[in-house]
């Protein structure tokens, strides 16, 4: 025991480490001092064979691991923390009371039981455990955190037998990943039925299926990660937390928007106006005109769709739904009605039993139109393939039309068969009938009866014009055959042209010559104005004349019909139309149809049967 006592006197009285303070009432650590700092102290007091007696292990704890309660507010921020009485030896016969201890899953377990002292010739001396001896002891023994004070204290001061848990592990907290969350309501759809502003409902459309909104919207604000708590081993070694996840704002940013640190966290807001739509594969949200869908329209998704904006669906279009729009692009199949106020409608697949109306652009069908209508007032009709189908606009563009009405300024079609096409220009590969519909051809010529109405009234002025001057010109020719007036202008035309030169004698009689005629030539003069005048007029009255025809011949030569392959019977024949007013092909589609398929008074049969080509003109007078 004396050899105990001498290596402690160093550390109990003088060798103390920088960390720990010694003073009359009780032993401080340095307020400044790091945890790792605190940590090596109490370790070097503790393999000392050194203790803390009137240990106050929750400031212990505190200052080596900071886990626990904070600190009472009259011990923050002071230079010194007093947390135990003294340091004292804990000599050997002191450890000896003091048993292994058993861990299990970062749980530390001992056995108390009553303990004695080994006396020489003497029997074993009951004594007593101490909570200070208890945590030097442990500390040895590798158990240098979690401590449970209360429980360990409560059994030492009863004495009885008891197996508990006296440290446990302290796991690390995980933190919190970074989110993403949203701040703005005008970003979420409204699935309420349309309000059509006079107490009813559409039961039909949804009240806002694609959210808009305005520049300058705060859209998504970006949570910033947590960082985790740590945790302990028995041991004293340090669990870090996993690093919580990141995610930047960035990888959510689609065109239209933009990421700005304001007061709050960072944001990302909308840079124009438009259509709010989110990539289904990058999860980016973005901002356009364009309207993008990828749900397909039918009464569970989206309702009818009466859309101000470009439009672009990749599902289908179901039966009885109507889409409604501008631009519109359709990656799914058709089954319903498409309405566009302008610009181009393009099905990348097959429009089977629907309805395409365009008031000013094309229309494209990638796939097969069956038993569809197509209509543009303003525009070009491009399919692959249709069947059953009407058809109408300023140009039709088919590779094969079977059992179809078509009528348009222009019509281009590969194979046709069973159909009945009505146009001005007419070019169609091969042609012929199906099954039971014939193969019928319409060369739309012009009713040229305004033009000729506007000749018949401009012809009088060109006749009375050239009356008026002929009767001029007579009287001008009776004036002129008098021999005197006849003799003068011989004359005066040989002397201006020098071929006669006067002399002094004959000029005085010259100029006699000249008084004598002066009233009859200035009534020449006067009469050739009036001539000019009426010329004129018959000039700028058989120009108008002329302008009318080359307009109606010109109108006249636009029609022509070819076909350059006939299997069976083809008829063609002519359908008249009156210029300047709505095209021809504008009009319902039933009307249409009727239209082409019924024959008329006032037809001309061009051609009919098998024999082709069919290379037809109209002859137009010049």
């Amino acid at each position: 025991m004396s050899d105990d006592a001498t290596a402690l006197e160093p550390t109990a009285e003088g060798d103390l480490p920088t960390a720990i303070v010694k003073r009359a009432d009780g032993i401080f650590f340095k307020g400044d001092a790091s945890a790792v700092a605190c940590a090596l102290a109490a370790s070097q007091v503790f393999l000392g064979s050194a203790y803390f007696a009137g240990l106050d292990y929750a400031v212990f704890s505190k200052m080596l691991y900071n886990v626990g309660p904070d600190l009472p507010e009259n011990l923050r921020d002071q230079p010194l923390l007093r947390f135990a009485d003294s340091i004292e030896p804990f000599h050997a016969p002191r450890r000896a009371l003091y048993k292994t201890v058993k861990v299990i899953n970062g749980e530390a377990e001992y056995y108390f039981e009553p303990v004695f002292f080994d006396v020489p010739d003497m029997p074993p001396q009951p004594a007593r455990l101490n909570f200070d001896e208890f945590v030097a002891d442990m500390w040895v023994k590798g158990i240098r955190f979690g401590i449970d004070a209360p429980a360990v204290r409560d059994v030492i001061a009863t004495g009885r037998l008891a197996r508990i848990i006296v440290a446990r592990r302290l796991n690390a907290v995980p933190g919190k990943d970074a989110a993403i969350v949203e701040v703005s309501q005008d970003i979420h759809r409204s699935n309420a039925p349309k309000d059509m502003g006079d107490g009813r409902l559409d039961l039909q459309s949804f009240q806002n299926r694609f959210p808009q909104v305005k520049p300058n919207v705060k859209l998504l604000r970006k949570m910033p990660r947590a960082a985790g708590v740590r945790g302990y081993e028995l041991s004293g070694l340090v669990l870090e937390p996993p690093l919580p996840k990141d995610i930047e704002l960035a990888s959510v940013a689609g065109d239209g928007t933009v990421i700005e640190n304001l007061r709050g966290g960072e944001f990302l807001v909308s840079a124009v106006e438009g259509f709010l739509s989110v990539d289904p594969a990058t999860k980016r949200l973005s901002i356009g005109p364009k309207i993008i869908s990828r749900e397909g329209v039918s009464a569970r998704t989206t309702g009818n769709l009466q859309l101000t904006g470009e439009y672009e669906e990749f599902g289908d279009v179901q039966e009885q739904r109507m889409v409604e729009g501008g631009n519109i692009t359709i990656h799914g199949d058709v089954f319903g009605n498409i309405v566009s106020r302008g610009g181009d409608v393009l099905l990348s697949k097959n429009l089977m039993g629907g309805t395409v109306t365009n008031a000013d652009g094309a229309i494209r069908v990638r796939g097969v139109a069956s038993g569809a209508v197509l209509q543009t007032k303003r525009g070009e009709v491009a399919l692959t393939r249709a069947e059953s189908c009407i058809i109408s606009g300023s140009r039709v563009v088919i590779g094969e039309a079977s059992n179809c009405e078509i009528m348009a300024d222009e019509v281009v079609i590969k194979v046709a068969e069973g159909c009945a096409i009505a146009a001005r220009k007419i070019e169609i590969v091969h042609a012929g009938p199906r099954k039971q519909n014939e193969m019928l051809l319409y060369a739309l010529v012009p009713d040229t009866t305004k033009f000729d109405k506007k000749i018949a009234e401009l012809q009088p002025k060109v006749q009375h014009a050239a009356r008026e001057a002929d009767a001029r010109k007579a009287e001008m020719d009776a004036i002129t055959g008098q021999t005197e007036v006849r003799n003068y202008l011989t004359l005066a035309t040989r002397v201006r042209k020098r071929e006669v030169v006067l002399t002094p004698e004959q000029l005085p009689l010259f100029q006699k010559m000249a008084e004598a005629v002066g009233p009859s030539l200035r009534q020449v003069a006067k009469i050739s104005l009036a001539i000019k005048a009426a010329q004129v007029q018959q000039e700028q009255a058989q120009g108008e004349v002329d302008q009318v025809q080359r307009q109606k011949s010109a109108l006249i030569r636009g029609s022509r019909c070819t076909v350059e392959l006939i299997t069976g019977d083809v008829l063609l024949r002519t359908m008249s139309f009156v210029p300047g007013e709505p095209p021809p092909y504008d009009r319902p589609a039933k009307e249409l149809k009727a239209k082409v398929r019924t024959a008329t008074p006032g037809m001309t049969v061009l051609h009919s049967g098998p024999v082709g080509p069919i290379n037809w003109a109209p002859y137009a007078e010049n």
